[in-house]
């Protein structure tokens, strides 16, 4: 049982550091709606500055705060699913030395 649980995390894991991988090469697809809007209002404002002839220092940190944003995000997730695995990992070991020291062996 514990190793279905194993493979699951594993793989979320596995998808999670994807995703981060995606959002430090500044793609899209990984991030969730809230993100995505706060990324394409940045460039957004940046392009009208742009065309209006404008600095675009504003955008450009709003870009980055909500880049920074989303891998801070996808950090703690992969952070919490390692510790929910090792919890697992650990739980499944006692279980399984709890069975070894009940035996009559």
């Amino acid at each position: 049982m514990a190793k279905a649980d194993t493979r699951r995390l594993d793989r979320a894991i596995q998808q999670t550091t994807r995703k981060l991988d995606a959002v430090r090469n500044r793609e899209l697809w990984p991030l969730d709606g809230r993100e995505r809007r706060a990324v394409l209002a940045a460039l957004t404002g940046g392009s009208v500055r742009v065309v209006r002839g404008r600095g675009t220092d504003r955008a450009e940190q709003k870009l980055d705060t909500a880049w920074s944003a989303a891998e801070t995000r996808l950090v703690a997730e992969i952070a919490a699913l390692q510790t929910e695995r090792a919890r697992l990992v650990t739980e499944a070991a006692t279980t399984k030395a709890a069975k070894k020291s009940s035996g009559w062996w």
